[in-house]
């Protein structure tokens, strides 16, 4: 059977003891060359888990070489201090955390107690939110029925009315401009009544909407 490889956080594990057990400072090739000899790290991954722990802070990285050079060579360190207090500082974090969503439990706590309080449980009370959920129901019901016969609803029907309406005004008023613009428009051309009936796709039945 062939050997497992490395998970993603063995490699972490193992990239950071080469820094705390050397206690030394590393550039990216070097580490790509030990990773695989002292820790059996693929070659190829060192870069992407050293990445991993700089984004976490448990490795710093620093660029070396004066600002006029063209080349910087950047350096790799971590020291187990370090790690501690990285450590430590996210556990402080953490209690921070728990500190204050505790706060807001206890908030909400005191509050709901507060409104238990103020709505002291009855038989007036619990027949009347019987009563009150009943008509929820009821109400949800009827908004069913009234989607189901959308287009008896009177608002719609209303709509419709107007829409209708709107488009008889619109249907009247191009007739008109129609009738008017055509005796105008053949005084001015040399073209027959009928061409211009072919070209806009009038028949002999058209007459005005009144």
């Amino acid at each position: 059977q062939a050997p497992r490889g490395l998970s993603a956080e063995e490699k972490r594990v193992k990239l950071l003891e080469i820094f705390h057990e050397t206690k030394d400072f590393y550039q990216l090739k070097e580490l790509e060359r030990l990773g695989p000899k002292l820790k059996g790290i693929v070659s190829q991954s060192v870069k992407e888990v050293l990445q991993s722990l700089v984004d976490d802070g448990l490795v710093q990285g620093d660029k070396i070489g004066s600002s006029n050079c063209k080349y910087f060579w950047r350096i790799f360190w971590s020291f187990p201090s370090h790690q501690g207090a990285v450590i430590q500082g996210r556990v402080e974090n953490a209690k921070e955390i728990k500190a204050s969503h505790q706060a807001q439990l206890l908030e909400i706590q005191q509050s709901i107690s507060n409104e238990k309080s103020i709505r002291v449980e009855s038989a007036k009370r619990t027949a009347a939110i019987t009563k009150l959920q009943g008509l929820k129901r009821e109400l949800a019901k009827l908004d069913e029925e009234l989607t189901a016969y959308g287009a008896c609803d009177p608002v719609k029907l209303e709509e419709t009315r107007r829409a209708i309406t709107l488009g008889k005004e619109a249907a009247i008023r191009w007739t008109e401009n129609y009738s008017i613009l055509l005796p105008h428009f053949l005084s001015q051309s040399m073209v027959s009544i009928e061409d211009v009936r072919k070209y806009l796709e009038i028949d002999e039945e058209y007459e005005d909407i009144m």
